[in-house]
């Protein structure tokens, strides 16, 4: 029953949480990060309740290097945010052109899209992939790890994406909205939940889809979409099917990036001469 009920239970959260924003004005500073600290501790007790690998459980040392990670990657997203704020407050129309209810889904095939392009091209272009590629280090997939990330590739990536919402001039009540789906589905792909959202998965993405991006085996490490899966079916790199399961996680490359555990080399990686690092999958 809580393989079939997990992830409605986080869309109606999602929901609930959003409709109850919206209804009594509930600042988004406050109001997204008590949702995203919610969604984790949710997914976190799926994952002992309901797990794909029980051998991607993180060990006393991993929480520990998860946890800073974490920390920083929160730090970047601030930082993404504060660099576009200014640009937000000034574009963003005191009377949104849109009803709301039109505005909220543009707002997120907008963002969609954004998030969708600068994650493939983390992949695709070298300089960028050696940021990028720290996220691809750990040969396990759990909802803690997935703040694995170096600083300026949350940076890079989470200010794009708010940026081109900031250019269009979507208003505050829809990017709170669509983030916080973001957020439930930025973590929910990266648990190591056995669930399965059979024909959804090629509209939404998910754990089956996201196990496959981590796949050391580049054929079949499409999906860069983690939230919809329609960009993936657009730009061929929907590479999922029922019952289709990574080779292996991790780099096809492990020595081009130092031990997640290293995390001071690793924040300086990107300007050391090493061998060839990337990129990651096309």
């Amino acid at each position: 029953m809580l393989r079939v009920s997990a992830y409605p239970i986080l869309l109606v959260a999602v929901v609930s949480v959003a409709a109850a924003a919206l209804r009594f004005g509930w600042e988004p500073d406050r109001v997204s990060p008590l949702f995203l600290i919610g969604t984790v501790f949710y997914l976190t007790a799926l994952e002992r309740l309901i797990p794909h690998q029980r051998s991607w459980h993180p060990n006393a040392d991993e929480w520990r290097w998860y946890g800073v990670y974490f920390l920083l990657t929160i730090a970047s997203s601030a930082l993404a945010q504060y660099l576009v704020t200014a640009t937000v407050s000034a574009l963003t129309p005191e009377e949104p052109v849109l009803a709301l209810w039109e505005e909220i889904p543009t707002a997120l095939l907008t963002g969609s899209l954004a998030s969708y392009l600068v994650h493939r091209l983390g992949h695709k272009n070298p300089i960028l992939w050696r940021f990028h590629g720290v996220h691809h280090v750990p040969e396990k997939i759990n909802v803690a790890n997935n703040g694995v990330n170096h600083i300026l590739d949350i940076v890079i990536a989470q200010g794009f994406v708010q940026l081109a919402l900031a250019l269009i001039g979507f208003s505050r009540e829809s990017v709170l909205v669509v983030g916080l789906f973001v957020a439930a589905q930025g973590y929910f792909v990266h648990a190591n939940i056995d669930v399965r959202i059979g024909r959804l998965n090629h509209v939404l993405a998910s754990p089956e889809q996201h196990r496959l991006h981590h796949s050391t085996d580049l054929s079949e490490a499409g999906h860069y979409g983690s939230d919809l899966s329609i960009w993936d079916h657009l730009f061929d790199s929907y590479t999922w099917r029922p019952g289709r399961e990574p080779a292996a996680i991790g780099l096809a490359e492990p020595a081009s990036f130092p031990p997640t555990g290293e995390i001071t080399t690793t924040l300086l990686h990107p300007w050391r001469r090493t061998k060839r690092a990337g990129p990651g999958p096309v």
